[in-house]
């Protein structure tokens, strides 16, 4: 689990049994079987190697995250080790589970922050886009601060603290990013769900003064 804060900037390239992240030092040391978000990918360090570590990736990842794009090319990558218990929650829960690909649309460099415009590739995520909610874009933690398409595309305020420390200042127009929507969202759509499904069963009495004294509360 992660807050979407991240801790480093890095670089990620191919080998054999899957990847080599360099640029872990501003938060080492690592252990074998540690959790790290890799531009919002959670990766198991399998392997260490100074302030950089080998993560093996599966087909499914490959599939849904731009992290064989960048591992070609030796690419940057944004890092943040896993939460810990103590940790203040300063972004917003992110598993590192990426739902899907997205592209960036355009990039405005405004006065006190950089407006970021990007498109679902899958259309089956739409649903979850609405003003003001928490989105994941290559690990960071981003508010959406207008949508369109009915959610296809949405828009981020970035200001110049997140733009200068993260890999966002070298994202360039056409580039795919990761994304994961708030996960409170797919649980709380779950739930209704599961609630408009289930049929013939009682509901729940109302939790009342007659209730209480049924239960021998008195």
């Amino acid at each position: 689990m992660f807050t979407g804060l991240i801790q480093a900037i890095g670089t990620i390239k191919k080998n054999n049994y899957g990847v080599i992240v360099d640029g872990c030092k501003p938060f080492s040391p690592l252990k074998l079987g540690d959790s790290i978000s890799v531009d919002g990918v959670c990766l198991t360090v399998s392997e260490l190697m100074s302030d950089s570590f080998t993560a093996n990736i599966s087909e499914e990842t490959l599939k849904r995250t731009n992290l064989a794009e960048k591992a070609l090319k030796n690419g940057y990558v944004n890092l943040e080790p896993a939460l810990r218990f103590s940790d203040r929650l300063g972004g917003h829960i992110v598993s590192g589970h990426i739902d899907g690909l997205g592209e960036v649309v355009s990039i405005e460099n405004l006065k006190n922050s950089w407006n970021l415009r990007v498109s679902w590739d899958d259309s089956n995520f739409c649903r979850y886009m609405c003003d003001k909610a928490s989105i994941s874009l290559n690990g960071i933690s981003l508010t959406i601060a207008e949508i369109y398409v009915d959610g296809c595309e949405f828009s981020v305020a970035v200001i110049p603290h997140t733009w200068a420390n993260t890999c966002l200042q070298f994202l360039t127009i056409g580039e795919k990013v990761n994304l994961e929507v708030d996960l409170m969202a797919k649980y709380a759509e779950k739930l209704l769900k599961v609630n408009n499904n289930i049929s013939g069963i009682k509901p729940n009495p109302p939790i009342n003064s007659d209730w209480l004294i049924e239960q021998g509360w008195n």
